[in-house]
């Protein structure tokens, strides 16, 4: 089949900066146990009058006018998100209708943190299949409007941002891969939101209980996480014969600085390969792999025929990579 090549990334943060310092004015931390536990030295957050499809407007324009097409050209969205602007319409109906995708088909996508890796994977096989041949992909989130600021395990790590790609098809050895995508719901429990679904719908008692915050058990889902990682970076470079040593650069979820280590050591990867903006975003969830995608090109980090690794996971558990040739 034809590969998938990404043509055009964009990426888009708040303008509004929380520090660690100004968290200290908030909970009990302190910039050195946030930075110790996480890396995170500071992150973007939204203000008021932004939602999940403002900032995911803002990295689609960009990553439209650097693949140097108009919305018209695009046939289909993908999104993911945890943080949609409301339940329904989708964020990606809202988005095609701004940006003025007339043609386009769209629909968002909840693997939480791994958003970015399960939007990618559905827009790339569209191309694939010769289906349509432009997509465009998105990873959005306003993590802050479910962040519960009196939680410091959670609050030093949850930011806004949004990344976008667009896929078209290639015409080179240069594209898509391969993908691996996993799920196991026997860690649900580790990192969710349990109001606000049809478990637990919205009432006086559930918003008074705080259940409308993520809760996250982070020791459990550290150990899981690194595992995750090395397990499907592994299995996918094995997969088609490679191994670490064909990586030119790895891009992970940028969740925690401690667990992006952690699983570069496993696999066997320098960190001088391993590209990291965590320390100023923190975790951007479904976001972030995009908007690290976004930096480590205009940083000059890749040049044509590199091997690119891109690996995420998120609560669920779901989680996945994908292998691609610059």
């Amino acid at each position: 089949m034809t590969r998938a090549r990404i043509t055009g990334v964009g990426a888009y943060a708040p303008k509004r900066i929380l520090t660690n310092a100004d968290l200290e004015k908030m909970i009990d931390t302190n910039d050195e146990w946030i930075v110790q536990r996480s890396g995170i030295r500071e992150r973007r957050i939204a203000d008021e009058t932004e939602a999940t499809s403002d900032l995911a407007v803002k990295a689609a324009q960009q990553a439209l006018e650097r693949a140097n097409l108009v919305p018209e050209d695009i046939e289909f969205i993908a999104v993911g998100t945890t943080t949609p602007d409301m339940i329904f319409p989708t964020v990606g109906n809202i988005v095609q209708h701004r940006l003025g995708c007339r043609r386009a088909g769209s629909v968002d996508m909840l693997a939480a943190c791994a958003g970015s890796i399960y939007s990618l994977s559905i827009g790339s096989q569209f191309i694939q299949t010769g289906k349509y041949r432009r997509v465009l992909c998105i990873g959005a989130e306003t993590l802050s409007r479910i962040t519960d600021f009196t939680d410091r395990g959670t609050c030093v790590l949850l930011a806004d941002a949004a990344g976008a790609a667009v896929l078209e098809p290639s015409d080179d050895e240069r594209g898509i891969i391969d993908f691996d995508l996993y799920s196991d719901g026997q860690y649900w429990d580790l990192l969710y939101m349990p109001g606000g679904g049809s478990r637990h719908p919205a009432t006086k008692e559930t918003v008074e209980a705080r259940m409308h915050y993520a809760k996250m058990k982070g020791n459990e889902v550290f150990k899981v996480a690194v595992r995750l990682f090395v397990d499907c970076a592994e299995r996918i470079l094995a997969r088609n014969g490679l191994t670490a040593d064909d990586v030119s650069l790895f891009i992970p979820h940028q969740a925690n600085l401690r667990i992006i280590e952690a699983a570069a050591k496993r696999v066997n990867l320098p960190m001088e390969r391993v590209f990291v903006n965590v320390d100023r975003y923190g975790n951007t969830g479904a976001a972030s792999v995009y908007v690290a995608l976004e930096e480590a090109i205009a940083a000059g980090r890749l040049k044509r025929g590199d091997l690119v690794l891109l690996v995420a996971f998120g609560g669920g558990f779901a989680w996945g990579a994908a292998l691609m040739r610059w």
